[in-house]
């Protein structure tokens, strides 16, 4: 999952950019409201980390705009704002979660993960499709044989991109916006390694490739 932080505390965008990083996610982080739409304008992101109080363009802003060009991209409003009135406002113009300042890094994964589930038209934490379930708390996937597999972050990440969309034949390059951020380093086979160390796992046939265009999982295999 790629994630876009946009805070402009320095002690705090470290502190999730390495927590999530490690989880899993891919995450960029802008510090200014300047820089969001650019950001966003290059990049396609599952999920927004916005704080209200930035320099430049606010995040008030940022939300308003985003929702008046029908983007429909997934917001959590992070501040420190706590009134009643500023998290009414938040939502009403499009947040899909408010979560204030401080809180805890799991409970910022759990409701990142419950917003994305909704998004996708599912309110059941696990993903599956028919054959493989996977559990996004534990990390671990289940095959209909019943046996199960703890997967590494990045396993898991390319799995779960795969399995939101069964059917959907994702290249090497949209997997690698799933599976790492910026800065990171993409070695030339990476998207290659996870996926044969994820059919060492579950089978030969789990991810199939489809010549020259990219990887799949069937809807239901």
């Amino acid at each position: 999952m790629r994630v876009l932080l946009i805070e402009d505390d320095v002690m705090i965008g470290e502190s999730l950019q390495a927590g999530l990083r490690d989880a899993g996610y891919a995450v960029d982080w802008v510090r200014d409201g300047n820089h969001a739409m650019p950001a966003l304008a290059h990049e396609k992101y599952d999920l927004l980390l916005l704080d209200i109080g930035l320099p430049g363009m606010d995040g008030i802003s940022i939300l308003t705009t985003l929702r008046t060009m029908r983007n429909p991209v997934p917001v959590m409003v992070i501040t420190a704002r706590d009134a009643l009135e500023d998290r009414i406002q938040g939502l009403d113009i499009g947040a899909d979660d408010y979560l204030v300042k401080p809180f805890e890094l799991a409970e910022l994964m759990a409701r990142m993960r419950a917003v994305i589930r909704r998004h996708a038209g599912d309110g059941m934490p696990l993903l599956s499709n028919g054959w493989l379930t996977l559990n996004p708390i534990t990390r671990e996937v289940a095959m209909a044989s019943g046996i199960c597999h703890t997967l590494t972050k990045r396993e898991y990440t390319l799995l779960e991109t795969l399995l939101i969309r069964p059917g959907a034949i994702l290249s090497r390059s949209e997997l690698e916006t799933r599976v790492y951020g910026w800065g990171e380093e993409v070695e030339s086979n990476a998207i290659e390694f996870l996926i044969h160390s994820l059919r060492k796992k579950l089978g030969n046939a789990t991810i199939k490739n489809i010549r020259g265009v990219g990887w799949m999982i069937s809807k239901n295999i």
